[in-house]
């Protein structure tokens, strides 16, 4: 009798079980069907990205003997693998390439002649090649300069998708950041205690304490990688203070105009009117 019982009791659970979970399945698919009825193509793409949130990204920094490269030179590296879900470093790496001179020493108080002292360099960048290959995503700070510098000389090309921590994220308000925060500012603004070193690692260590205290990582992320057009403010000389408070440039990256690269997203937030330009780079 009891068995009789108990077969009963678990029958009924096996069928409550069975009925809620085919609801919970048919609501999704209901819900599944009114997205793909609904969203737009920006908006399909959105979620695709949710979906692909990296797993590992490399923080990358450089520091170079000047600001052009065709006539200066990256004289160091630095490098954090982070690993996104559990907001963790997994690997970290500096190193210096050799250089003649370094026209920037007192911005990055590295004597030219320190780069040239015996180093195992071509294991270096044989191990900085398997961070990059590990990694889906590069996020630099001002991701333009640095990412300019790999495939000359003896930096590795590198052929992933990049974001930049400056341009690309958009922080949130209660930071109080402004439109383009420094590496210092994220740090100060985040509570990571901030040294005076200017070295390229230091620099990732920074980002990568920042990341580790956002809770909303994941979507800066996926806003990060939305598709950007460069874009030209339409603003009176008077205006002007309109443009640079929303993070447009003069001269940069078009002459004799207040230009920067955005998503559409954050176009349509703008308190003023763009227009589309080529970049004349």
């Amino acid at each position: 009798m009891k068995e009789e019982q108990n077969y009963h009791q678990e029958s009924e659970q096996l069928g409550f079980l069975y009925e809620t979970t085919t609801k919970v399945a048919n609501k999704k698919n209901e819900d599944l069907e009114v997205k793909s009825s609904l969203n737009s193509d920006e908006e399909q793409v959105a979620i695709m990205s949710e979906e692909n949130i990296p797993v590992n990204i490399l923080i990358i920094d450089t520091e170079t003997t000047g600001l052009d490269n065709k006539n200066d030179d990256c004289l160091e590296v630095g490098s954090i693998l982070f690993n996104v879900k559990s907001r963790s470093v997994l690997a970290q790496q500096s190193f210096l390439l050799p250089v003649e001179n370094n026209n920037a020493e007192k911005i990055n108080n590295i004597p030219a002649e320190i780069t040239r002292l015996p180093q195992p360099l071509s294991e270096a960048i044989i191990y900085f090649e398997s961070l990059v290959r590990v990694s889906d995503l590069i996020v630099a700070h001002n991701a333009e300069f640095d990412k300019k510098w790999f495939g000359l000389n003896k930096l590795p090309r590198i052929e992933k998708p990049w974001i930049c921590s400056m341009d690309d994220m958009t922080w949130p308000a209660d930071r109080q950041l402004k439109t383009r925060p420094s590496v210092r500012d994220l740090a100060l603004a985040y509570g990571v205690p901030v040294w005076n070193a200017h070295r390229a690692l230091t620099d990732c260590i920074y980002l990568a304490e920042v990341f580790k205290r956002c809770s909303d990582f994941e979507k800066l992320l996926i806003r990060g990688l939305e598709p950007k057009i460069l874009v030209c403010a339409e603003i009176s000389y008077e205006e002007r203070h309109l443009a640079k408070n929303s993070g447009f440039r003069w001269n940069d990256a078009i002459k004799g105009a207040w230009s920067r690269k955005m998503s559409r997203r954050d176009i349509e937030k703008l308190e003023f009117p763009v227009h589309e330009v080529e970049s004349q780079s």
